[in-house]
């Protein structure tokens, strides 16, 4: 579609609208940016705006009339599906895309894409380096907080795209193409948007819905869902495994971390090389190599990154020590099963945890603390519901509080020298913060407090 203008609605004033509708700008298009927040402050979405053209701003209720005029709606990654209004633009014959489908269609390049529950961010940050280490044009983009649209204009036809995407990203692409897409796992997450396991999956499968026999799908093969998934995928799979050989794909052999193209075996460096802590890391790392390998970059540099690369923010951060206690952050810790990776990496812990209720359940979460977590700290909507499943089985050392202040003081006057007080809240942020990333950042602000 050739945008120059086109009325396009910009469906979502954050982060990913306000960057889609400056790529409209840019592009000659007529973005109109729309919240359904009535008392959205115009002039402050207005200010965040690259200044280069003035949109149309609309709040409130959508004025029905205006539907007849657009020629396409860019949905941001929070607008569900199945709202009313979405479903009206469906039944007019609107496009609509997700701002992905729109950066994609504008940008240039290769595109590396990776999805999955859980080791998203980790994955891509790495991927993203070794890229960064071997090609002259790399952009690190997504779900990781570079909005996809604020960078497409800037790609050059040898420019390497590293995107993180979201299932919400992914439910409203077309013609989304990858060179090498990765699915990491699957848990159960995001229930309450997308209502079941098989909607969420077939969510994730979007990633590789256009490759062909030309494409890569890399695949964790210890994750029972994303070999299911893999059996749908037109493009060549290429499994990764920390448990198992395998005659093709990336695995751990005699301590290494290898790569098999089915007629050789290539060696990239030792698992105990990784500068990432646990099991989860080796797995991030594993299907990192894996989709920088099969995208063209040698073992040399692929190892170099991953000898020296520690992580991002948010996840498994270690962030301070005071009188032999030891703070980590793992605000990126969003649902029970992301968190339970961050619990079984350290022992003698004070967990804080809890938050905004995304529908799941924590059965297998209070299942890990056995041998690791000696105090529950919780905070949030799901205080309740955590509790609930932690006294079920008789775990009953746990502290409830109203915020992440209290919550810090009341992690620090319970632990003894030698423990670990994680955040690490197995829950979405949202309610009592923006996004994970204020949270962790407020978790270490209180702990330099101390």
């Amino acid at each position: 579609m050739d945008l120059k203008g086109k009325k396009v609605l910009v469906f979502g004033a954050g982060k990913s609208g306000i960057g889609a509708a400056d790529l409209l700008g840019s592009v000659g298009a007529q973005p109109i940016i729309y919240d359904g927040n009535e008392n959205l402050d115009k002039e402050a979405v207005l200010h965040k705006t690259n200044g280069t053209y003035t949109p149309e701003i609309w709040a409130g209720a959508f004025p029905e009339g205006e539907m007849e005029s657009l020629d396409l709606v860019v949905l941001s990654p929070g607008v569900p599906t199945d709202l009313p209004l979405v479903k009206s633009f469906y039944e007019k014959g609107l496009p609509v895309w997700s701002e992905v489908e729109l950066a994609y269609r504008t940008g240039k390049g290769e595109v590396l894409a990776i999805t999955g529950t859980n080791g998203k961010t980790t994955t891509t940050a790495l991927l993203g380096k070794i890229m960064g280490d071997a090609r002259e044009s790399v952009f690190v983009v997504g779900n990781i907080g570079t909005a996809y649209t604020s960078k497409s204009l800037e790609m050059r036809e040898d420019s390497v795209t590293v995107a993180e995407i979201s299932s919400f990203q992914l439910e409203t692409t077309k013609e989304f193409c990858p060179v090498v897409s990765a699915l990491l796992n699957v848990t159960p997450d995001h229930l309450n948007r997308h209502k079941t396991m098989e909607n969420y999956t077939l969510a994730k499968a979007k990633i590789f819905a256009n490759q062909g026999e030309d494409g890569y799908f890399v695949y964790n093969a210890d994750d029972a869902i994303c070999v299911k998934t893999a059996a749908l995928c037109h493009a060549k799979t290429v499994p990764f495994s920390r448990k198992k050989q395998l005659d093709f794909g990336a695995f751990v052999r005699d301590g290494k971390i290898v790569i098999s193209d089915g007629t050789s075996v290539t060696e990239i460096c030792g698992a105990d090389e990784l500068q990432m802590p646990g099991l989860h890391n080796l797995e991030n790392a594993l299907a990192g190599a894996a989709i920088a390998y099969f995208a063209g970059i040698a073992a040399e540099p692929i190892a170099d990154t991953l000898r020296s690369f520690t992580g991002v923010s948010h996840r498994i951060e270690r962030c301070g020590s005071k009188n032999g206690v030891f703070f980590v952050n793992d605000s990126k810790g969003t649902n029970p099963d992301a968190a339970v990776k961050a619990v079984i990496s350290f022992e003698n812990i004070i967990l804080i945890a809890g938050g905004y209720d995304k529908g799941s359940e924590y059965d297998e979460f209070i299942a890990s603390f056995d041998g690791h977590v000696k105090e529950l700290v919780l905070m949030g909507v799901t205080a309740p519901k955590i509790r609930e499943a932690a006294e079920k089985v008789g775990f009953v050392n746990i502290h409830n509080v109203k915020n992440m202040k209290e919550a810090v003081e009341v992690s620090y006057r319970l632990a003894e020298p030698g423990d670990t007080i994680l955040l690490s809240p197995a829950c979405a942020s949202w309610g009592q913060f923006d996004n994970y990333e204020q949270r962790g950042d407020m978790f270490k602000e209180y702990v330099r407090n101390l």
